[in-house]
Order: structure tokens, then C-alpha cells, then sequence
């Protein structure tokens, strides 16, 4: 059983009449409209904090030089062939894969910095 409390809420007449309207179209009371609402919205803040830890992780390995998972994963060899029912289509060709070593396909993409310290020694 969930513990509830109750919380007086003030919200200005039109957002009330506009959840009141929106909640009985939805078959639901306002009650279960607005803490429905709030809780919608405290899992997108949520998220969007989980997504900012995960990229400023991702940054700070950057920063060092490690392969980030995806291109690590990418990189590797082998694997195995399709299972049934997961082929390409029929007249579908597979596209090409770089012959490059993983380490040059990863090497990060010269910076608009590096390519212009490099046309002035050119």
C-alpha cells in the first residue's frame, strides 16, 4: 500500500479549470491528474540528470583517451553469423566495412585548430 499525504496546493484558476477539463476527459480525478502530472514530470528531470552524469562520464574518458564503450564495441572482431530469420533481405548487399585498423578508424577527426596549424606548415 502506498502512503500518501495530503499537500494544499495553490494553482492559478485557469490551469486548474484546464487540468479539471483534461482530468475528466481522461476518466481520471484531479487528484490522480496532478500527481500524475508530478510524477511525469520528476522522471524527466530525472532522466535528464542520469543522461548529464552519463555524458559528463563519457567526456571526462574522452579527456583521458579512452575508447568510449560504443567504439570499443565497434571495433571489435568477430561475432557471430545471423540467426535465422535476422539475414538482410534478399537483394540487400552488406555494406562495406573500412579496411583500416581499429585504432585508425578510432582516432578522433582532426579539430578545425589542427587542420589549420597543418595548412600553415603546408
Amino acid at each position: 500500500m502506498t502512503t500518501s499525504t495530503t499537500y494544499p496546493l495553490r494553482l492559478p484558476k485557469s490551469i486548474k479549470a484546464a487540468a479539471e477539463r483534461l482530468s475528466k476527459a481522461d476518466g481520471t480525478s484531479l487528484n490522480q491528474f496532478v500527481a500524475t502530472a508530478v510524477a511525469e514530470k520528476i522522471a524527466v528531470m530525472e532522466t535528464a540528470a542520469f543522461f548529464e552524469e552519463r555524458a559528463a562520464r563519457a567526456r571526462a574518458r574522452a579527456t583521458r583517451g579512452e575508447p568510449s564503450a560504443l567504439l570499443a564495441a565497434l571495433a571489435r572482431a568477430g561475432g557471430e553469423p545471423p540467426r535465422e530469420g535476422d539475414e538482410l533481405p534478399e537483394g540487400c548487399e552488406p555494406q562495406a566495412t573500412s579496411a583500416a585498423p581499429a585504432r585508425q578508424r578510432n582516432a578522433p577527426k582532426p579539430t578545425a585548430t589542427r587542420r589549420r596549424a597543418a595548412g600553415k606548415k603546408a
